[in-house]
């Protein structure tokens, strides 16, 4: 019923962001791939993390995509709620349709990018298998997650305005604990239970083993990555609902 009002929602999204900009949409490109080139020029040739068993800008670029498109869609749909106050004022709608209509511009993002990633692997002459569909069902199950997180800290955000000054210093301690710039190989056994807690981790994992590792995922992890995704949403439509009848007041 909504579809036509989210398809709206996400184009305005998409086009409002590069609409007086040169080079347009290829920004969405450039800043990960930017990115890529000078993490793996100071970590590959400078620090010298070892022998990963892949081409160091793949293995750093199938982590940065998935942890890009995490932070900027959580940090894009904070404000949601608060940049269109003027639409929540004038006309009823579900609002968490804005909060998805903000991931779903992201997720344009994220497989433009990707397809750049794809050319790398080409570049790099590493074989496509046919493990490379599990891609999309991971991306589902992160879709979902960041969903559901944004749910929360949109909501939270237009009440409490600390809450994105709160999300600037958990996202950085997020990122270091993420193997977004390393592999989860390098660190003790006994520490590894950090990665395995930790959603982004397990999709970032999951991404590498069926696009660079010619594997299934992990199931196991996986599995927690579903259940951590269920939990988060279960608890955001709850927080979302109670606090969502007043936003017109507080806007």
């Amino acid at each position: 019923m909504y579809w036509p009002l989210i398809k709206k929602l996400t184009l305005r999204e998409i086009k409002a962001r590069y609409k007086q900009s040169f080079l347009g949409f290829f920004w969405i490109v450039l800043n990960p791939f930017f990115q890529m080139v000078i993490m793996s020029f100071v970590f590959s040739k400078i620090l010298r993390f070892g022998n990963l068993g892949v081409p160091y800008p793949l293995f750093i670029y199938a982590g940065l995509l998935p942890w890009l498109f995490m932070a900027n869609s959580l940090s894009s749909a904070m404000n949601v709620f608060i940049s269109d106050a003027s639409l929540i004022k004038k006309v009823y709608f579900p609002r968490e349709i804005l909060v998805l209509s903000t991931l779903l511009a992201k997720t344009f993002d994220f497989f433009l990018s990707f397809l750049v990633f794809i050319l790398l692997m080409i570049f790099f002459k590493v074989s496509f298998t046919p493990f490379i569909l599990f891609f999309f069902l991971i991306f589902l199950i992160e879709f979902f997650f960041v969903y559901s997180l944004a749910l929360i800290l949109s909501s939270l955000n237009l009440y409490y305005r600390d809450v994105q000054y709160l999300f600037n210093l958990v996202i950085t301690l997020w990122f270091y604990l993420t193997p977004v710039i390393y592999a989860v190989d390098f660190f003790p056994e006994k520490y590894r239970i950090i990665f395995q807690l930790n959603p982004m981790a397990v999709f970032i994992d999951g991404y590498r083993q069926v696009l660079l590792g010619g594997d299934f995922p992990k199931w196991s992890s996986l599995l927690i990555g579903i259940l951590s995704s269920l939990i988060l949403f279960f608890i955001a439509k709850k927080i979302f609902l109670k606090l969502e009848k007043n936003f017109a007041d507080v806007v």
